[in-house]
């Protein structure tokens, strides 16, 4: 069982950083604007949308007003990294 932790635990930690890594190139892709014809653009935006827009409704229905800019990637980052995946790993530890 000591190995089946460990392996979920590895995917868990991959799964998380891809998640991070897409929300990272989606803030690049956002200065730089390649088109939302792209398919690429599409894809990224298609798999960070779910995750940011749920931080971003909280985000304007909170008295912190952002203006032009967009804080959801880091709260959804933050939160990933402080909640979520410690929870995760509690999670996995408790099963196993």
């Amino acid at each position: 069982m000591g190995q089946l932790n460990w392996v979920l635990k590895i995917s868990l930690r991959y799964f998380f950083s891809i998640i991070e890594l897409l929300i990272f190139i989606r803030i690049i892709l956002s200065w730089i604007s390649p088109g939302h014809g792209n398919p690429i653009t599409r894809a990224i935006f298609g798999l960070t949308e779910p995750i940011l827009s749920p931080f971003r409704k909280i985000l304007e229905k909170s008295s912190f007003s952002t203006g032009m800019f967009d804080f959801s990637p880091i709260i959804a980052i933050l939160f990933i990294r402080l909640i979520a995946q410690p929870l995760a790993y509690y999670i996995v530890n408790l099963l196993f």
